[in-house]
C-alpha cells in the first residue's frame, strides 16, 4: 500500500522476485497533500477518504493471502504536523504498521524501481509525486547525487493564468540547489509518477502513436519540451478535454507539465524515458539478493511464461543452439529477444487456429514485463505472429512498422519463420530437434536428418523450409545423414 500526496494505492504482485506481474492494481485520489502548505496539516476529509480506501485494500489483501504487505507513507504524511496521529489511525484501522519513508529513502526506492524496470539504465530518476520531486542519478546500476524538493503540484498550486513565470523561477530556484543535475547533459531522464505518466498518455493520444503502453515509451527533448509549454500554459477546461488526461488528474497537469519543463531545461537530457516502475517496484527489487539483481527481468519473466503456457515446456536452450546457425552471432540486444522468442513459442497453442498468431503478436507486444523498450516490443511480436501465422501482414502488425528499423524487422521474421520450421517438424516435442541440425554452408544451409527420424520430414515441413529459405534470401538443402558404422 503506498500512502502518496496525491493517490492511495494497493498493488499486489504475483510473486516476490524480479519482473514480479500485478495481478491487482486500484489507486484512490484522496489529495493528503493539498493545502499542505498553507494549513501544515493533512485535511479531514482526505483523511476519512484515505482511511476509507485503506481500509478497503487492507480487506482485499487479507482475502487475497497476501503473504507479505508493505505500507509505504510519503511526502504529505512525513510533512505534516497531523502525520502521526494519522498513521496512527491507519494501524488501528487496518492492522498493518506503516513505514514513513524520507525524501532520500523515496528517491533511492525509485530509482531502483526503475533499475528494475531498465537494468542498463543511465541518466537521472525524477520522481514526481503530489507533494515532492525526487531526483537521483543512476548508472551501472549504482545510485548516485540525489535530492528531494518540495514541487510537487499539490504543495506549489496551480498554473495560474499571469503566474506562470513566478513559478517557473520558484522552480527553478529548488533545481539550482542540485548542481550535479548539469550531468543529464546527453543522457536519459527517466520519468516517474502518475501526473507525468498522464503527460506520456497525452503526448501518445496527440501524435497518434500505435502502442498503448507507457513504460519505455521515449521522446526526444526538444519535441517533448514544445508538448509541455503548450500543456502548462493550457486552462484546466481545456486539459480535462484533452484524450489520455482523467478528469481526475487534469487539475494538476499544467503544474506537472511546468515542473518536468524546467527539469528538462536544467538538466539537458537528450531524451526522455517514461517509466512504470518506481518505488513501489524498488520496495521489491531492494529485497533481492546480489546475484537475483543482475539477472535479464525479460528471459526470467519469459520462463515462468513459458512454464505456464507451453505445450510441452520446450528446452528453450535446445531450440535456441538448433536456430542459432541460421543466423551466426546474434547483437547482443537481438540475442535475448530470440531466447525470450525461443521460450515464448509455444504460448498461443490453446488459442482458435484462425486467431494464434494474432493473438500472441498483441499479448507479447503488450507483456507488463521489464526490460523491453517498445521496439523490442514490436520484435518480439512480429516474431511470434511470423512463427504462427508465416507472415506479419495483419493491421495491428502494420501500425507499429515504423517502431522497428527494417534490418532488426526482417530479423524477427526471420526467427519467427524459423521457429515456426522447428515446432512443426518436432510437432512442440522440442527434443526431437536434436536428431536433426542445421549447418552454414557456402550457398545456403543444409537441414540434415538422423536415419531414424526420415518419418518427421513431410509436406508442410517442405513448405516451411522454402518459406524460411525465402525470407533468409538463401537455400535450405534438406538431407538424410549417413547412418553411422553398424547401423542400419
Amino acid at each position: 500500500m503506498d500512502i502518496g500526496s496525491n493517490s492511495i494505492r494497493l498493488v499486489v504482485y504475483d510473486h516476490e522476485g524480479l519482473s514480479p506481474i500485478p495481478v491487482f492494481n486500484e489507486k484512490a485520489l484522496c489529495g493528503l497533500g493539498r493545502g499542505l502548505d498553507e494549513t501544515g496539516e493533512l485535511a479531514p476529509d482526505a483523511m476519512g477518504s484515505a482511511l476509507t480506501n485503506l481500509q478497503r485494500y487492507a480487506e482485499i489483501a487479507s482475502a487475497m493471502r497476501v503473504g507479505r504487505l508493505d505500507v509505504l507513507a510519503t511526502s504529505a504524511v512525513r510533512d505534516a504536523s497531523n502525520g502521526a496521529a494519522f498513521v496512527s489511525e491507519i494501524e488501528r484501522r487496518t492492522g498493518y504498521s506503516v513505514r514513513i519513508i524520507g525524501g532520500d529513502e523515496e528517491a533511492r526506492l525509485a530509482a531502483l524501481g526503475v533499475i528494475s524496470g531498465f537494468p542498463d539504465a543511465d541518466g537521472v530518476v525524477g520522481d514526481l509525486g503530489g507533494g515532492s520531486l525526487e531526483l537521483i542519478d543512476v548508472s551501472d546500476q549504482h545510485l548516485g547525487a540525489h535530492t528531494t524538493m518540495p514541487v510537487g503540484p499539490l504543495r506549489i498550486g496551480d498554473v495560474e493564468p499571469g503566474e506562470r513565470r513566478r513559478m517557473a523561477s520558484l522552480i527553478d530556484g529548488y533545481l539550482r540547489e542540485a548542481p550535479w543535475l548539469s550531468n543529464l547533459s546527453g543522457r536519459t531522464l527517466y520519468a516517474v509518477g502518475g501526473a507525468w505518466r498522464s503527460v506520456a498518455k497525452a503526448h501518445m493520444a496527440a501524435t497518434k502513436y500505435p502502442i498503448e503502453v507507457i513504460h519505455g515509451y521515449t521522446i526526444d527533448r526538444t519535441m517533448l519540451s514544445d508538448f509541455l509549454s503548450v500543456l502548462a500554459r493550457s486552462s484546466k477546461k481545456a486539459i480535462r478535454s484533452t484524450p489520455g488526461i482523467s478528469r481526475r488528474r487534469a487539475d494538476t497537469m499544467a503544474t506537472a507539465a511546468l515542473v518536468l519543463q524546467r527539469v528538462l531545461a536544467r538538466g539537458k537530457p537528450d531524451r526522455i524515458v517514461f517509466s512504470a516502475f518506481g518505488l513501489r517496484e524498488g520496495c521489491v527489487f531492494d529485497r533481492l539478493p546480489e546475484e537475483e539483481r543482475h539477472k535479464d527481468p525479460l528471459l526470467v519473466a519469459a520462463v515462468s511464461i513459458a512454464r505456464e503456457t507451453n505445450r510441452f515446456a520446450p528446452p528453450a536452450e535446445t531450440v535456441f543452439n538448433w536456430l542459432q546457425p541460421l543466423f551466426g552471432t546474434f547483437a547482443k540486444r537481438d540475442e535475448r529477444l530470440v531466447r525470450a522468442l525461443c521460450m515464448l513459442s509455444d504460448m498461443a497453442w490453446a488459442e482458435h487456429p484462425s486467431y494464434r498468431g494474432e493473438h500472441a503478436f498483441l499479448r507479447v507486444s503488450r507483456l507488463p514485463v521489464a526490460g523491453l523498450d517498445h521496439a523490442d516490443r514490436v520484435f518480439l511480436g512480429l516474431g511470434m505472429l511470423a512463427r504462427y501465422s508465416g507472415h506479419v501482414q495483419i493491421d495491428a502488425a502494420r501500425k507499429v512498422d515504423g517502431l522497428l528499423d527494417p534490418e532488426r524487422r526482417a530479423l524477427a521474421v526471420q526467427v519467427g519463420l524459423a521457429l515456426r520450421l522447428g515446432l512443426t517438424l518436432s510437432g512442440g516435442a522440442t527434443a526431437l530437434l536434436r536428431r536433426t541440425r542445421i549447418e552454414a554452408r557456402d550457398d545456403g544451409f543444409a537441414l540434415s536428418i538422423a536415419p531414424d527420424a526420415v518419418v518427421l520430414i513431410g509436406e508442410v515441413v517442405e513448405r516451411r523450409v522454402q518459406a524460411l529459405a525465402g525470407a533468409l534470401e538463401r537455400s535450405i538443402l534438406m538431407s538424410v545423414r549417413p547412418a553411422r558404422a553398424g547401423k542400419r
